[in-house]
């Protein structure tokens, strides 16, 4: 089975030297990526595709395959292909023939071709070639060259031609380790966290930096979401997650800030406290989720005063969305679910806030402040690895982790609805099927009389969620680790 990815246009036009070395981490990233499912996976790279080959053509491997590819940065498109040697027009047609005869039964058709190489024949001639003998030879009800129902793709490259079955949209952006580093403020909320995969996308490597406002439950959804967007978008890269508690000076700005500025203050102690933790990790830049004047922060005038206590760059891709826009791309992106689940957690809230701050005023108030408070917050960040964050919520309580549970145990499949679709739990327990970003909301409701066991791919999730519960007071929570093939 093969999979041939196409660059993101972007890349094609970088110089030759930069061109090279995308295509290279592109593959890395890949070999990476893809060796985790099955090492037996051959990823070679060529000027302007990479291709993929899978020894073992089974439908569970291939679709882990796709979801991969559709999700690494750098891919522009992908093509489920068969190839074989050129041995001339009518092997070509014989070959799709075979390929596309079922797809075509009562449905209108075109050809088209992609040809690179020395031959006696151009790509006009094998589309009119293949497309003259699918029409006579197979059910299909003819030729459309305009809007037809199915487009029959070809790929001639010098001695050898693909016949596509199947094209799937990639992520495009650039690959992971192209770009330089960066540190997302994020909050879990739907700005923060469509922020940080436009980042990624982008081929910056992201970390995350969260102020906790509201305790271990905010601190858990945090990590959830910051850990799904590394798994699914940047897992070729390790990449850091950096709680810092903010309670103590959300406390101090509240008795010590008036009332009508203390939005504006806080979001410059954000980008104070970020901005020294972004230089102790050589990071070079912050990202935020901000908008202009979707709140009252956010106007260019509060966004300016904002700035102004950090000579560091402060990158906004969400600068001129619209918020339903952002809405449907955390929809796309699959966060929309956990992030609408995640409330607010500001006790800073102006009764009627400045959208006009002023540096002078805003110093002024700031004059009051024990910035002891910050300092303090600051070195008591905890810096984890991104893969590392269930591990750091054990340290205070024990997890009943199992690889086997007991038979009146119920099995809890807490994953994200696309991942246990891609990849069904089969087990012999009884089994409900709870996403991770509901778990908290509705684990009260079930009957608790029975243990149960949370699951999820690689236990990171299972684990958060294990701990936040057992925090709250459930003591009939475990997790599920199976063995793995």
């Amino acid at each position: 089975m093969l999979f041939v990815a196409k660059l993101f246009s972007e890349i094609t036009i970088k110089s030759k030297p930069v061109r090279k070395r995308f295509v290279k981490q592109l593959q890395a990233n890949l070999r990476l990526l893809l060796h985790s499912i099955d090492e037996t996976i051959t990823i070679e790279r060529d000027w302007d595709k990479i291709e993929i080959r899978l020894l073992d053509a089974d439908l569970a491997l291939s679709k882990k395959v796709i979801e991969v590819l559709s999700h690494t940065s750098g891919i522009a498109n992908f093509m489920l292909v068969k190839d074989y040697p050129l041995n001339g027009l009518h092997d070509i047609y014989e070959k799709t023939r075979l390929a596309y005869a079922d797809k075509l039964t009562d449905k209108t058709f075109a050809v088209r071709c992609r040809r690179s190489g020395q031959h006696d024949f151009t790509s006009i001639d094998v589309e009119r070639y293949v497309g003259g003998g699918l029409n006579q030879h197979t059910s299909a009800k003819g030729v459309e060259l305009k809007q037809p129902d199915v487009t029959v793709l070809l790929e001639v490259r010098g001695d050898r031609y693909y016949v596509v079955e199947s094209v799937y949209a990639g992520l495009g952006g650039f690959p992971q380790g192209t770009q330089e580093e960066v540190l997302s403020l994020i909050s879990g909320g739907f700005d923060s966290a469509v922020s940080s995969y436009l980042t990624i996308k982008r081929g910056l490597k992201t970390h995350y930096c969260f102020f906790n406002l509201g305790g271990r439950a905010h601190e858990v959804a945090v990590k959830q979401v910051a850990y799904y967007l590394w798994n699914k978008f940047g897992a070729s890269h390790q990449v850091k997650f950096i709680s810092v508690p903010f309670e103590e000076v959300v406390a101090e700005i509240i008795r010590n800030i008036e009332n009508s500025q203390m939005g504006v203050v806080l979001k410059r102690m954000f980008l104070r406290a970020a901005a020294e933790i972004a230089d102790r990790l050589s990071i070079q830049a912050l990202v935020t989720g901000e908008s202009v004047a979707q709140v009252s922060s956010q106007t260019l005038p509060n966004l300016a005063v904002i700035d102004a206590v950090t000579d560091t760059l402060v990158l906004r891709p969400l600068i001129t969305a619209d918020k339903q826009d952002i809405i449907d791309l955390a929809v796309k992106i699959g966060t929309e679910e956990f992030s609408k689940n995640i409330p607010e957690y500001c006790g800073v809230i102006s009764v009627k806030p400045t959208t006009r701050a002023r540096v002078d005023r805003i110093e002024k108030e700031e004059a009051a402040f024990d910035f002891s408070v910050l300092e303090q917050a600051i070195a008591n960040a905890r810096v984890l690895n991104i893969n590392e964050v269930a591990l750091e919520s054990e340290t205070d309580m024990e997890i009943d982790i199992r690889e086997v549970v007991d038979a009146d145990a119920v099995i809890v499949d807490i994953r994200h609805p696309a991942e246990e679709e891609l990849a069904p739990l089969l087990v012999t327990n009884k089994k409900i099927t709870i996403p991770f970003y509901e778990l908290g909301s509705r684990f009260a409701a079930l009957d608790q009389q029975y243990r149960y066991f949370l699951y999820c791919e690689k236990g990171i999730m299972s684990q958060l969620q294990a701990t936040n519960l057992t925090a709250s007071g459930y003591n009939n929570v475990g997790v599920y680790r199976p063995l793995l093939d």
